[in-house]
């Protein structure tokens, strides 16, 4: 079994549709493999993906570097995922199955204090971020990657990121907005994360103004330097 580092926290029928766009989802990055698999949740939120057959170990692998997977045993110095669970003046806190607690001077991401980062990078709430657990007595820190794809979103086009939504209910929503034609993509950030990649001439803040009032989610924009 695999518990993979995405959260699943919306109710009712949007439950049972991100389930199914998991299941969907991991069956595509599986389908070459011999497996059969089903997709269980945790109480915590982690999705879990038991599989069976001569290529599980492999599928197994697979999906850990496609999701991240949540792990009872951490070792220091590895990188690993965990979800942003909430802040403080003190940093961020990550669900990687327990809290992990990133002070605010190892995120390594600029001036400002926790919350300000987090806006400007366009952070939403249970977006997965990628960290390095601490040696025995050092805090962890997000990790190289991570902070290089951070400041690579402030060089690009504006972007929108988004949370409390599947990929394929953001882009219908851009969609029935009028604003098909604004966007480059889509881009997965977790299971219910998306970020919406604008083209170069248009603007992020307008694109989330005019898309916010369909969406059930909090939006955060990118806008680049």
């Amino acid at each position: 079994m695999v518990v993979l580092a995405t959260k699943l926290y919306v109710g009712g029928d949007a439950k049972q549709r991100s389930l199914d766009s998991l299941t969907s989802l991991v069956e595509n990055d599986l389908a070459d493999l011999d497996v059969e698999f089903t997709v269980g949740l945790r109480d915590d939120g982690f999705p879990s993906v038991t599989i069976t057959g001569e290529d599980a170990p492999v599928a197994r692998n697979l999906l850990a570097e496609e999701w991240g997977a949540v792990t009872p045993h951490r070792d220091a110095g590895e990188t690993y995922v965990g979800t942003l669970e909430s802040w403080d003046d003190e940093g961020f806190i990550l669900d990687a199955g327990e809290p992990v607690r990133i002070p605010a001077d190892e995120l390594g991401l600029g001036q400002g204090n926790p919350d300000q980062i987090r806006r400007r990078f366009g952070l939403v709430q249970h977006m997965p971020l990628r960290f390095v657990e601490g040696e025995a007595d050092e805090p962890a820190r997000l990790a190289d990657d991570e902070r290089d794809r951070l400041y690579e979103w402030t060089r690009g086009t504006d972007r929108v990121n988004v949370n409390s939504a599947t990929r394929a209910e953001v882009r219908a929503t851009v969609n029935r907005s009028g604003h098909a034609e604004d966007i480059v993509t889509v881009e997965r950030l977790g299971l219910l994360e998306q970020s919406i990649i604008c083209r170069e001439e248009t603007d992020g803040p307008g694109l989330l103004s005019d898309i916010g009032p369909h969406l059930r989610s909090e939006l955060l924009v990118v806008v680049t330097d």
